[in-house]
């Protein structure tokens, strides 16, 4: 798979014929520095970008041949996205934060409150429900980005640095959050720039220059 950018009648290679093969239940971390092309590589993982070149096959599906309602439909059904800063809504409550991607399968509005009640009680958060962001540590606003985007019970959980704005201590009981989950059977992918974050997950994957450092295989496929 690649991608790039013209930048003044010259090519920039931000992916190079990256390959890479990732099962149901991998805990994957991609690391490299600012700059490497992971942010890039994540975008293409999470549909949010599509390759210039090669393959990308999600759960059997050619992401390169999708329009941009089925790429949608893709990242509201299937991905669920865990980001650095959080990106809650101020004035919603914990419970109304993790409805609200619910409210887009247009799901009834009790059906959305039971689901969303159940992943932050799973996330440790069920006494938490109605207070807001501002009500919230750090951690536990991330315990509620981690349950909206466990809400839908996506196939992949897709994480961008989820510890980078917490302190060392609160970044710890995310990452064994993230593990616990991890052993309960979802797919995991970590985005960071920290090996020893990176060493937490069952696969390290090394991004530099947009290349990656595993063998190489014909397609990147998600299984």
């Amino acid at each position: 798979m690649n991608h790039f950018y013209e930048f003044g009648g010259e090519t920039l290679h931000v992916l190079n014929n990256v390959s890479i093969n990732i099962k149901k239940g991998d805990f994957v971390a991609i690391v490299g520095p600012s700059g490497s092309g992971k942010s890039t590589f994540m975008n293409m993982i999470g549909c949010l970008d599509q390759p210039d070149s090669g393959s990308y096959l999600f759960d059997g599906q050619a992401i390169e041949d999708m329009n941009n309602r089925e790429l949608a439909l893709i990242r509201n059904r299937k991905i669920g996205f865990i980001f650095q800063n959080f990106n809650l809504l101020s004035k919603l409550s914990a419970l109304e934060n993790v409805e609200l991607p619910l409210s887009y399968r247009g799901l009834p509005q009790n059906e959305r409150r039971t689901m969303a009640m159940e992943v932050l009680k799973e996330v440790g958060l069920d006494e938490r429900i109605h207070h807001l962001p501002s009500q919230l540590s750090g951690g536990q606003q991330q315990r509620v980005a981690i349950a909206r985007a466990l809400a839908r019970r996506p196939d992949l959980l897709l994480a961008d640095e989820p510890t980078g704005a917490l302190d060392q201590k609160t970044g710890r009981e995310i990452l064994d959050l993230l593990k616990r989950l991890h052993k309960e059977g979802h797919t995991i992918i970590l985005i960071t720039h920290d090996n020893n974050i990176a060493k937490e997950a069952s696969r390290v994957i090394r991004i530099g220059d947009g290349c990656l450092s595993e063998e190489s295989f014909c397609k990147l496929r998600m299984a």
